[in-house]
């Protein structure tokens, strides 16, 4: 599915994103982050609150291969992708909130996914649906690494506010060009697997982000938050990082696990692909809503 050259271009391309996501930060950004904290804790609810749980109900509920458990029950669990900000601001929602939620998800799920796919792969185990055993210390270490290009951006971003700025706009872009490079070379190449892929793992993948907006929005409206930031949770809370779930899925599932290591990241490649048309149509959605009560001042949750 995923061959040795993308996966070496997706370990590049890794690289650059959480490059461009630390070049997108300043010690000043946290100081704020603890100041008002009512965003950053929305964001935390929506991703490692609603996301995994809804991947776990998949999990139990579709009639889906072990492997396949295990790829939404990941997808479910990755921190906020940077594309979510290109899509929040073509919907015209809150930029600013949605910068700040991916990157306390980022960083935050250093030590929440791994623990949360170990609390989610024990759950289905116990419920008698999984008997794959998941080496949460591969995660672990995985991740780690990941921090590494955030501490290079941050440093960038302090040498040079320009080239920062310049490194964290590549970064952000790269997800999509991420996207883009499957659709040219992935699709092609492993059309045959997707015309004999179950519904029930399409569900599965595309399901994932529609209720993560689905979620994410209600939510938000339940606060009775402005119309803006509720789109902006919406759209946070939907797009997940694809790229590093499949980078995780690659690093992971390696010696005795290599032979469902495809399997596995079959989920996180249908989840990228369609999450950017599923986002299209809800920011098209969202760039028609012309509500009264959206042209009062947003709540100040930054």
């Amino acid at each position: 599915m995923v061959g040795a050259f993308e996966q070496a271009v997706l370990a590049a391309m890794i690289f650059v994103i959480m490059l461009g996501m630390g070049a997108s930060l300043t010690p000043r950004d946290f100081v704020l982050a603890l100041k008002r904290p009512y965003g950053m804790l929305i964001g935390l609810v929506s991703q490692y609150g609603f996301m995994p749980l809804i991947g776990l109900i998949l999990a139990l509920t579709l009639p889906v291969s072990d492997p396949i458990k295990i790829g939404i029950l990941i997808m479910g669990c990755m921190p906020g992708g940077t594309t979510s900000n290109i899509f929040t601001y073509f919907s015209r929602g809150n930029l600013a909130l949605s910068v700040l939620m991916t990157v306390n998800s980022t960083v935050v799920g250093i030590v929440a996914i791994p623990l949360l796919i170990v609390t989610y792969v024990a759950i289905l185990t116990a419920a008698g649906s999984l008997s794959i055993v998941v080496p949460a210390q591969n995660i672990i270490i995985t991740l780690i690494l990941l921090l590494v290009p955030v501490a290079i951006g941050m440093m960038i971003r302090r040498w040079n506010a320009n080239v920062g700025a310049l490194v964290e706009l590549v970064g952000s872009f790269l997800g999509l060009v991420f996207i883009l490079l499957l659709l040219v070379t992935w699709v092609p190449r492993n059309w045959q697997f997707l015309m004999n892929t179950p519904a029930s793992v399409f569900f599965g993948a595309i399901g994932l982000g529609i209720l993560g907006f689905l979620f994410g929005y209600l939510f938000s409206t339940a606060l009775k938050l402005h119309p803006r930031n509720a789109r902006t949770i919406a759209l946070e809370t939907g797009i997940q990082n694809g790229p590093l779930a499949i980078a995780i899925v690659a690093f992971t599932f390696v010696g005795p696990l290599q032979s469902i290591q495809q399997q596995v990241m079959a989920v996180p490649a249908l989840y990228s692909l369609f999450i950017v048309i599923s986002s299209t149509i809800l920011t098209l959605w969202f760039r028609r809503a012309n509500a009264a009560a959206e042209q009062k001042i947003p709540d100040a949750l930054l």
